[in-house]
């Protein structure tokens, strides 16, 4: 999950501490199609490899083609008008001879062959347009440099409207949200700029991907075998892969080397397997059915009321994974066991992302109707949440009384911004699989309204008030990270749930992302890494969340379905952004002893430095969910005719078709994500885990710690997925055609796909 704040959950869902005592820590949110078929894809701008005299070619013997069914065409609709049975008047209009069908015809081919030759001539003039373009592009790339003047900036921040510190246990504790939110201004200021904005540097720049003069990929690792030892694992280190670091694709990826990165990382996916089975026994074995697994202690604690949260959100997993026996078991627990009644205070953010979203997903997955009946009933309880004098959803309500809506008390009682946008996958879905349309009504009306108080630069302040009829925003504060980040990520995924027809979504997330490239877009120093910084009060807070990211996966993903085709500015902008901040993340992870990430890193000194009070790690997931979903997009291609018409008719595309059909597309596919991912996987095993199952770390510099003993439920259900779904190239789930991913990893199934009842 993304927006709230991981490390220590509780029943209402505000910030906490390490249930060892140490610093507070805080966190965040976030069907079936064979998998022998592969999709090919289009290159991204830039397929220069075929000739001008075979693009004329092949577009004069498309278009003789076409003229050749005109003529056909004509020729039957002509002599079928004046067969017998056509009404006197027809039969007169035609009473002077059928010539006049032979000379229309020949009238029409006349038309079509001029035609094709002014096309062939246009076609011809933009390839050449293109290559020159394309050279310039080359030599522009080769000297550009990573600089900028940017401002100081001092990054107090204004934050401090919270009331206290909510801690685990504490109704109010929200692990999704990074800790300066309940504490209030950022660390220690935030430095200066080191780079100033990068927007404009990143919107022009379209790289030339499919060319056979590349290098071959140079980083694939050898098949990993059963018995490899993980404890041998030592990092190596970071400011390796720069090649990669603005968002460039280096090499080509030719099918053969496709076909054993698909065997390597099967073996790899052997061991992410063993993982999730030695922490769900580890679970099973000393807290089944309670919320969490102490994985130190041995011993299990109901943190969220209660509801066998870490079951409920590992089920799909489970399912994913084909540990069918584990997931069987699970829904005997859901059926037999799970009840609300006894349930009191909650965070409405929280438990829907966590526990409806799992037990939708294992609905989706496995048709067994008690999962949809469990979702039902949590459903309406949670659904009083939207019973406001706004229509915006309280912070918490009550489930066993279904009653009782309120906010959080360290939020000065106002809404926060990612929770009221953060609820609408999953009631959409919900509605949709029981016919109660209410479901969907109230989430997207409070959708609807988030839509009308949107400011013109599209970023939205974290405190929302929704106490009274008219609400508005209440700070002035902006980030992609935690409080913030998943209203922007539910407006691109609803809007592909619902099969792409509700504009107005994508016309939400296009108008935020527009605004994220002009005013929170930034480059470091020295390296040029790309970044997110934070607005507080107008002024920059040169800080980026662990949280933020979820951005790569989700430009990303807005990239290839945006409805000016994938080979539009906006798209390239978007895509390129969204590997080169991936990178950084990236960085984050592998400049650090341990190879993992800290909970967020200000960008000062070299690139950046980890904040003083954030070095710990609480098995977040959105940099792996960025691997996946990156490299699920980039190795497993679009094909044209999932374009719009005036799309697919490009250079690129013919190129692309030509490619793919006469000596094997040489796909630039971003195979790196499956090396950085494994890197990750390796030093989780090789730090994090315990006898029981696997904990947080309390400093990610410190190679000579034990984990701390806590396992929050999102590392098996978004993680662990995450990961597994990285290295698994058989895998069912399809975020492009078939899926979309809940805030918490909960893959659904889009309404195209599934048609419920509704």
């Amino acid at each position: 999950m993304r927006s709230t704040t991981r490390s220590s959950s509780n029943v209402g869902g505000g910030p906490a501490s390490s249930s060892s005592g140490n610093t507070p820590r805080i966190g965040r949110r976030r069907g079936t199609t064979t998998t022998n078929t592969r999709r090919r894809t289009r290159t991204r701008s830039g397929s220069y490899g075929l000739s001008s005299q075979a693009i004329f070619v092949a577009v004069a013997v498309f278009l003789f083609i076409f003229s050749a069914g005109i003529i056909l065409g004509a020729r039957m609709v002509l002599n079928a008008s004046s067969t017998p049975g056509n009404t006197p008047a027809d039969i007169d209009r035609n009473a002077d001879g059928r010539i006049g069908v032979d000379e229309a015809a020949v009238e029409i081919a006349h038309l079509v062959k001029d035609s094709a030759r002014a096309e062939a001539a246009l076609i011809k003039e933009r390839a050449d347009t293109l290559k020159q373009k394309a050279g310039k592009l080359r030599q522009r790339l080769r000297g550009s440099g990573a600089t900028g003047d940017g401002n100081v900036g001092d990054g107090d921040g204004n934050a401090g409207e919270h009331n206290g510190n909510p801690t685990p246990g504490d109704p109010f504790y929200n692990p999704h949200h990074a800790i300066d939110d309940y504490t209030g201004g950022a660390d220690e200021g935030g430095g200066n700029n080191n780079g100033g904005a990068a927007g404009g540097r990143l919107n022009d720049v379209a790289e030339v991907l499919d060319d056979p003069s590349l290098p071959a990929f140079p980083y694939l690792g050898p098949v990993v075998e059963s018995s490899h030892n993980f404890q041998s694992w030592v990092p190596p280190g970071g400011k390796r892969f720069e090649e990669y670091k603005d968002g460039k694709s280096p090499y080509r990826i030719t099918d053969d080397l496709r076909r054993q990165s698909d065997d390597v990382a099967r073996s790899r996916r052997l061991h992410i397997k063993n993982a999730m089975k030695h922490a769900w026994k580890g679970y099973t074995q000393y807290a089944f059915g309670q919320d969490e697994v102490h994985p130190q202690s041995a011993n299990g604690h109901n943190n969220w009321g209660g509801m066998g949260t870490t079951l409920v959100d590992s089920l799909d997993t489970l399912w994913l994974m084909d540990l069918k026996e584990e997931f069987w078991a699970g829904r005997d627990w859901v059926r037999d066991n799970l009840d609300h009644d006894h349930v009191g205070m909650v965070s409405v953010f929280e438990t829907t992302i966590r526990s409806l979203g799992g037990l939708l997903a294992a609905y989706d997955w496995s048709g067994d109707d008690a999962f949809l009946a469990k979702a039902d009933d949590l459903g309406k309880r949670l659904f009083k949440a939207f019973d406001s004098p706004s229509g915006l959803p309280w912070g918490q309500v009550n489930l066993g009384k279904a009653c009782c809506g309120r906010n959080a008390q360290w939020a000065g009682g106002n809404a926060i911004l990612s929770e009221v946008g953060t609820l609408q996958v999953e009631f959409r879905y919900l509605a949709r699989a029981t016919g109660k349309k209410e479901y969907a009504e109230k989430s997207d009306h409070a959708f609807a309204i988030m839509n009308d108080l949107m400011p013109k630069d599209g970023l939205m302040p974290l405190y929302v008030r929704n106490k009274v009829p008219n609400p508005s925003f209440s700070n002035n504060k902006i980030s992609l990270g935690a409080m913030g980040d998943s209203i922007y990520e539910y407006m691109l995924k609803m809007w592909l749930q619902g099969g792409k027809k509700e504009a107005w979504l994508r016309e939400m997330y296009d108008k935020s992302m527009q605004g994220v490239h002009d005013k929170l877009l930034q480059k470091s120093n020295p390296s040029g890494l790309t970044y997110f910084a934070d607005l507080n009060g107008g002024r920059m807070d040169y800080k980026m969340d662990h949280l933020v990211c979820f951005m790569g996966g989700l430009l990303a993903l807005g990239a290839v379905t945006d409805p000016l085709g994938f080979h539009s500015d906006r798209a390239q902008r978007d895509m390129k952004t969204a590997k080169a901040v991936t990178y950084t993340c990236y960085q984050m992870y592998a400049r650090m002893e341990t190879g993992i990430s800290p909970e967020y890193v200000n960008f000062r000194g070299d690139d950046f430095e980890i904040a003083n009070n954030a070095p710990y790690y609480i098995l977040r997931p959105e940099t792996v969910e960025s691997f996946f979903i990156l490299h699920q997009i980039t190795g497993d291609p679009v094909s044209c005719f999932d374009l719009p018409l005036h799309d697919c008719m490009t250079l690129s595309s013919i190129t692309t078709w030509y490619r793919s059909f006469n000596r094997g597309l040489p796909f630039s596919i971003m195979q790196i994500y499956r090396e950085w991912g494994w890197e990750v996987f390796q030093s989780i095993e090789r730090y994090c885990r315990t006898n029981i199952a696997y904990g947080s770390l309390k400093n990610v510099r410190n190679t000579n710690q034990q984990p701390e003993d806590r396992m929050e439920s999102f590392f098996l259900a978004e993680t662990i997925k995450y990961l597994y779904l990285l290295q698994d190239p058989d895998t069912e789930v399809d975020v492009l055609k078939r899926h979309v991913f809940n805030t918490e990893a909960h893959p659904l199934r889009n309404f195209d796909e599934f048609k419920g009842v509704a």
